[in-house]
């Protein structure tokens, strides 16, 4: 066994290399043209998981190739997610492979045919589309790289992956049938990397809208594109319809195998490798259907925030929006109810208000009330029907619906969200109680702290930090574990540091109260601005403690009446945020800007010092007194968009 999981290894080390080195490699030799299992339009494509319709006459008279529509493009997507296709394909028999043939070796059979002509679609898309558009960039400089790596995401991977590794295994298992009947083992060492599929799903929506972009934007972009379709490789289909092949590829998989397992005599040897082989191949089509999901829960989200205008203190990629709707708001002045929107998240409902001038946000958010300590319940009211109570810390608002329907719908949405918040708080307060509910048996004794080393509370346990209480999400709130206690808390709460006898009296990573205790000291000195607001950071006037900081003017509507110029810093202690001050010694910030995701550009103006921060709907303009100094800040924020900050032995050992 020990044999076997260091050749497995070995086999997946060689695969990853190959996936590293051979991303923009020429074309595999042998996969040249169509292959014999590739049908030509209006047949059934043996890559494909149903039938395709017979043209019409119509259809067969149109010279073009044909295109997909965004109707089936949505269409595809929802039936690959919900699983739909699985109820309604029938498996075919594979036609002139003899009556004799057992049923397995048959489907193996196909499943061998459509991968043949599954890598030469992949061929097609990455060694004549990719490249070729590839090629007319770099010369033409008529639309950048970037946009065709964007459209072809990791296609080349895909490609190498099947050519050289996996249609090769399968046709050497078909030609050894006889002595060796069994494909299960070959699926079971190569699955793990259809998990790469992911990626590919993930950005076909990104890529079908670029292509469609600039195939309208640039002609050279369209003449490449018309030409290739045009030759008898591409077989009268459109670009569109091969990059659709990657995204059926893993179900057809599931589905064949699936047969291939049923037919299986109940004493064949391949039958245990063979089904633990349809779990992995299943695993990875539920990886790919959960990038689907996460990448249409973004989009939603995104949507929704851009027509909010973007709100700061709304903008969380981990929320997730549960019901929005149009309402009527019973005013204790006004005589008619008012016109309103509500927009529920899983952590909070904003009150807004229709913009008269919808010039990029549709909303104005006049209240936002957090769901944790929200109570909803309809209101008995002659005058108003359909009318319910939503009471929250921040405010109580009396809201109407337009039918009694949409009053239950509105009542259930927010209790259910107030239902999931008080779930995660008794998950939170189980996490720090002992079995038989005593929350002091869980955590070291007091004289214990330090002395020896905490059992740490497990990160799935609880979803909050243990002493702030506030959500973690994987952006601006990580998990990580006080070495005394071993409480799972955030950053902020963790932000200090002590000694600890069973670490040999070294500074360790702790919590606030474990170092209230250990220390005496009710703030770390020179610290007391840590639980402050995030603004509320002094200004840093030397270089040896900020990365880079000068005066630079600010330039725009964006900055409102924050002045002319600006005193801005990258702090060492801070290194992916940008503070900027009104004067050097100021101990609080007027703005702090989040570097990481944001792109530095050259500013419109034809001043030369002029650079800009800009990401989504953000834009902020600066003016450096020098070229020297705007170059220098220019490289100072790059790296900080980038992720990069000063490394040492210190942020390795506070990391978790």
């Amino acid at each position: 066994m020990e044999g076997a999981s260091e050749e497995t290894l070995a086999s997946v080390s060689s695969l990853v290399t190959v996936f590293e080195n051979s991303r923009m490699t020429g074309a595999v030799p042998g996969v040249h043209g169509l292959e014999a299992g590739q049908q030509q339009p209006g047949c059934r494509s043996p890559t494909s998981a149903e039938p395709c319709e017979k043209p019409t006459e119509e259809e067969a008279l149109e010279s073009g190739p044909r295109t997909v529509s965004r109707r089936y493009l949505s269409s595809l997507k929802n039936k690959l997610s919900s699983g739909a296709w699985r109820k309604s394909y029938q498996p075919r028999t594979c036609p002139g492979s003899g009556t004799q043939e057992p049923e397995e070796k048959k489907i193996v059979r196909e499943l061998l045919e459509t991968e043949q002509a599954y890598v030469t679609r992949l061929h097609l898309l990455d060694q004549v589309f990719f490249q070729e558009l590839l090629k007319e960039a770099r010369g033409s400089k008529a639309f950048p790289e970037d946009v065709v790596r964007l459209i072809f995401s990791n296609i080349s991977s895909i490609y190498q992956f099947h050519s050289q590794f996996f249609l090769p295994e399968l046709q050497r298992r078909l030609d050894d049938w006889t002595t060796t009947p069994r494909i299960g083992d070959v699926i079971q060492k190569l699955a793990p990397f259809l998990k790469m599929y992911s990626e590919y799903v993930k950005n076909f929506e990104r890529a079908i809208e670029l292509l469609a972009t600039w195939t309208d934007k640039s002609p050279p972009f369209q003449e490449v594109i018309t030409r290739i379709q045009s030759s008898e490789a591409s077989a009268s289909l459109t670009l569109q319809h091969h990059m659709l092949e990657p995204v059926q590829r893993i179900p057809r998989y599931e589905l064949l195998l699936k047969e291939y397992v049923q037919k299986l005599p109940g004493q064949a040897p391949d039958l245990a490798d063979a089904q633990k082989a349809l779990d992995m191949i299943f695993s990875a089509a539920q990886h790919s259907n959960a990038a689907i999901t996460e990448m249409e829960r973004l989009q939603e989200l995104w949507d929704v925030y851009q027509r909010l205008g973007l709100e700061d203190d709304i903008v969380d990629p981990s929320n997730t929006l549960l019901r929005e709707g149009p309402v009527l708001k019973i005013s204790f002045r006004r005589s008619g109810p008012m016109e309103r929107y509500l927009f529920l998240f899983n952590n909070m409902l904003l009150y807004c208000v229709p913009r008269v001038i919808q010039v990029g946000a549709h909303f104005q958010v006049r209240t936002r009330i957090d769901v944790a300590g929200m109570k909803v319940r309809e209101l008995t009211d002659a005058e108003f029907p359909h009318s319910f109570l939503v009471s929250g810390k921040q405010r109580t608002l009396e809201l109407r619906a337009r039918s009694q329907e949409e009053m239950i719908s509105w009542l259930q949405a927010c209790q259910d969200a107030i239902d999931q918040i008080e779930k995660r708080n008794e998950t939170f307060k189980a996490a720090v109680q002992s079995p038989e509910g005593d929350p002091q048996e869980q955590e070291l004794q007091s004289e214990e702290l330090g002395l020896r080393a905490p059992q740490w509370v497990r990160d799935k346990m609880v979803t909050m930090c243990m002493r702030c209480q506030e959500p973690f999400n994987a952006l601006t709130r990580r998990r990580h574990h006080c070495r005394a206690c071993g409480y799972v808390v955030c950053a902020r709460c963790s932000d200090y540091r002590a000694e600890l006898k069973y670490d040999a009296n070294r500074p360790n990573r702790v919590c606030l109260d474990c170092y209230t205790f250990l220390t005496g000291n009710v703030l770390p000195e020179e610290k007391e601005d840590k639980r402050r607001g995030i603004l509320e950071k002094g200004a840093v006037a030397g270089s040896e403690q900020s990365l880079i900081c000068s005066f630079l003017q600010l330039l725009g509507d964006k900055w409102g009446k924050s002045g002319s110029r600006g005193w801005c810093v990258i702090p060492r202690d801070d290194p992916l945020v940008l503070y900027v001050y009104a004067a050097p010694q100021d101990m609080r910030a007027h703005t702090s800007i989040p570097l990481l995701g944001y792109q530095v550009t050259a500013g419109p103006q034809a001043d030369p010092r002029v650079f800009q921060l800009q990401q989504s709907g953000q834009l902020y303009t600066f003016k450096a007194e020098s070229e020297e100094l705007k170059g220098r800040w220019v490289k100072a924020m790059e790296r900080a968009a980038s992720g990069w900050s000063p490394g040492g032995p210190a942020d390795k050992d506070l990391s978790d």
